[in-house]
């Protein structure tokens, strides 16, 4: 059984991997912008389309996990969340969890997801 790794910018690592029928992938805000809101939205067009590259979408995931700097921003995240993720059918096994990112990033989300 074949991996499928869609490479990035990043060193050492792919954007995207697939492999026994499903995918998982990683973002982050790749404008780094001011707000929770803003980069969750950039973050999850990243998430977008790492999953169309790797053969999957935003309906095929099954767990979420997102990373906040600040777990009291969650309630701003998970506005923009449940916006992108749409109806009640699409809705993934998900965890929010506060620690520190590099840099300026206040978001880091990863998803697991069915392949396409």
């Amino acid at each position: 059984m074949s991996i499928q790794r869609i490479q990035g910018s990043a060193q050492g690592r792919a954007r995207a991997t697939a492999h026994g029928g499903l995918v998982y992938t990683v973002a982050t805000d790749p404008a780094n912008a001011a707000s929770v809101a803003e980069q969750t939205r950039n973050t999850l067009a990243a998430i977008d389309k790492n999953l169309n590259d790797a053969g999957s979408d935003k309906t095929r995931i099954v767990q979420a996990t997102i990373y906040l700097t600040d777990i009291s921003t969650k309630a701003e995240m998970d506005e923009v969340w449940c916006a992108w993720i749409g109806p009640e059918q699409n809705w993934p096994q998900r965890a929010c969890i506060g620690v520190e990112l590099a840099g300026a990033n206040l978001v880091e989300i990863v998803v697991v997801a069915a392949a396409g």
